[in-house]
């Protein structure tokens, strides 16, 4: 059984689910028309019918969704869809929280008033196919809204599309390509030279970079140890390697495991070769 809370347009509902406790958004065609706030409802019979739980926040469900145009609410439920095509399952938890998102980047688009992403370059190499499903969600949101929204706010969309897919939320997707900008940037100083944003080897080096972090952050161990063959071999690079893991070691608070930084050192060399 489902009480409606808030009948957002003919196809959304703001609901409380009775069985399980949830506050949920309930998206499909017709699904609000003629219904009203307060009324019960057994079961839908919309075939498209998708729900959307809510993300426990400092503000209700309703107060959120009173925060904003109903257009973004279906926006965001849109962009979601289409990236379940392009990525698979999505947790619909992030409707709301990237229906926000949207509803200050269009007003934003609208005053004319720019909001730099520092990190989009990186977003777009470290997350590849969440920012292909966030392109084609801007192109959603222009035609349903008019207005197009810069790269640097198709980024921010990116990660979320990314905290669906995974068990990092926004916050921890930016922070992660924080991390892994800064250590790009201490191995071009250490290098002295500007390494090829668009090049094969770039997009290499940032990879290899989120997974070892992600490695660290698990626990979790490489089966191979290349840390003396590196040493050996690339002695430059392998101190720049160790520098980098002992940056990335105190951001982290956790030691980083010994055979990452021969890993490391041996993409530093790749990607200094090929440019």
């Amino acid at each position: 059984m489902y009480r409606i809370i808030k009948v957002i347009g003919n196809n959304c509902v703001l609901v409380y689910g009775e069985e399980n406790g949830r506050e949920l958004i309930l998206m499909g065609k017709g699904v609000g028309f003629g219904r009203r706030p307060g009324e019960r409802v057994r079961e839908w019979k919309q075939p498209d019918l998708k729900e959307y739980a809510m993300i426990a926040r400092e503000t209700s469900a309703l107060q959120q969704v009173n925060s904003m145009e109903p257009v973004f609410i279906e926006a965001a439920a849109g962009i979601i869809d289409q990236a379940e095509k392009m990525l698979g399952k999505l947790d619909h938890g992030i409707l709301l929280p990237m229906a926000d998102h949207i509803a200050l980047a269009v007003r934003r688009a609208r005053e004319n008033r720019e909001f730099p992403n520092p990190f989009h370059q990186d977003i777009k190499a470290l997350f590849e196919k969440e920012y292909l499903a966030a392109k084609e969600g801007a192109g959603l949101l222009e035609r349903m809204t008019k207005i197009r929204l810069s790269e640097d706010e198709i980024g921010y969309i990116t990660l979320h599309i990314h905290s669906g897919m995974s068990d990092e939320n926004v916050a921890d997707a930016m922070n992660l390509a924080r991390l892994v900008q800064d250590a790009v940037h201490m191995i071009e100083e250490r290098m002295e030279k500007m390494l090829e944003k668009e090049s094969l080897g770039y997009n290499r080096l940032l990879s290899h970079i989120r997974y070892m972090l992600a490695r660290t952050r698990k626990g979790e161990r490489v089966n191979l140890d290349m840390d003396d063959y590196a040493r050996s071999h690339f002695p430059k690079t392998y101190a720049i390697a160790e520098q980098i893991c002992g940056f990335l070691e105190q951001e982290l608070n956790q030691p980083i495991a010994r055979e990452e930084v021969g890993f490391l050192a041996i993409h530093i060399q790749r990607v200094g070769q090929s440019e």
